[in-house]
């Protein structure tokens, strides 16, 4: 079969599952003919993401979040109108887009939650049938378990959430932990989609702190805490497009741009990892057994329900700064089933191309 793919371009976890399942679809003899990556100009698709996709990229332009004046936290109702001032564009992005289907004519499309990819399938209703993918259609799940109050924000993530998946005909949801189905909803939980170089890696133990933050205002709290702890050793990533690839602030604390092999380098061997609470990581440090901390990003409901579903799975504890000192202690008291979710993450290939096979037939 031939596959179209939508991928949203905020942070790096939807841009590595894309990754990982362009390789599950060709090792089994499928195409993936074109990558469509939603982004904003305060971005840049990472290097890495060209060269191991496999396929044409073609950027084009998404809502995004408008963060706070320090670039740490989200700022709702500033992103509401940011992106409402915009309908004209995203309006011609959305022809674009349906010209784009027209003469690639897939098979399938995959969307890793780019909201246009869902308006497309709202106003043209294309006959190609969408799979969405991604951990936030668990929210959409009967037994997930969400933070207490924020009921505009879950109201809101819920109506992004629905938009991203109109008339998808899978909605497959990534999860930490197997729960059961709910096909009445069309949809259907699956293990997290790790690529091949986090499953072929041999986890050992260092001495260092390893982080990423998803937005760059975030430094100063890690500068802060390290001034106060010299000793320890801390190597954070981020996507700062202004940024040199290594940035050494002080004696001990480095700060790289966002590359996939150092980073995953950094992972094997650190001491614990320190993360915005994105999905994706928090599953890499899962699968290489590395304690956790969570500080969701501010005004960001969505990472604070990812974290506490990590804190529910095992992967760690979440805090409202980054206080490494918190992970530090938390560190010997580090229990997951490492061998039960190593063998839930090994399901994966099996399970996506089951349901990409239900398609065909």
């Amino acid at each position: 079969m031939k596959f179209l793919f939508f991928v949203q371009g905020e942070g790096r976890g939807h841009m590595t599952q894309a990754i990982a399942l362009a390789g599950i679809l060709r090792s089994a003899g499928h195409t993936v003919s074109k990558v469509m990556v939603g982004k904003s100009n305060r971005r840049e698709i990472p290097e890495f993401f060209h060269r191991n996709i496999g396929s044409p990229v073609e950027p084009f332009e998404s809502p995004n979040f408008v963060t706070d004046g320090k670039n740490k936290g989200v700022r709702i109702i500033p992103t509401i109108f940011s992106n409402l001032k915009k309908l004209r564009t995203f309006n011609r992005t959305l022809n674009k887009l349906r010209e784009i289907l027209h003469r690639e004519q897939p098979d399938v499309v995959i969307n890793f939650y780019e909201l246009l990819a869902g308006l497309l399938y709202f106003r043209y209703k294309p006959k190609v049938p969408m799979v969405c993918i991604g951990h936030q259609y668990l929210l959409t799940h009967p037994d997930f378990v969400f933070p207490s109050g924020h009921r505009l924000d879950k109201l809101l993530l819920s109506l992004n959430t629905r938009m991203t998946a109109s008339n998808a005909v899978l909605k497959l949801a990534l999860s930490f932990s197997d729960m059961v189905n709910v096909p009445e909803k069309n949809l259907y939980v699956v293990p997290p989609l790790l690529r091949r170089e986090v499953l072929n890696l041999t986890p050992d133990q260092g001495e260092y702190i390893h982080g990423y933050l998803l937005n760059a205002g975030y430094a100063e709290e890690i500068v802060s805490w390290h001034k106060q702890n010299t000793s320890v050793h801390m190597h954070f990533f981020w996507d700062h497009k202004d940024s040199s690839d290594e940035w050494e602030v002080q004696p001990g604390l480095t700060f790289h741009r966002i590359n996939d092999v150092k980073f995953l380098e950094y992972m094997k061997s650190c001491r614990g990892f320190a993360t915005t609470a994105g999905f994706e990581s928090i599953c890499e440090a899962m699968y290489l057994a590395k304690p956790v901390l969570m500080v969701p990003t501010g005004g960001h409901f969505e990472q604070k329900c990812n974290a506490l579903d990590a804190e529910l799975a095992g992967a760690g504890i979440s805090d409202e700064y980054f206080n490494i000192s918190r992970l530090l202690a938390f560190i010997p008291q580090y229990n997951l089933n490492h061998a039960r979710y190593r063998n839930w993450v090994q399901e994966a290939p099996q399970t996506f191309l089951q349901h990409m096979g239900k398609l065909r037939d």
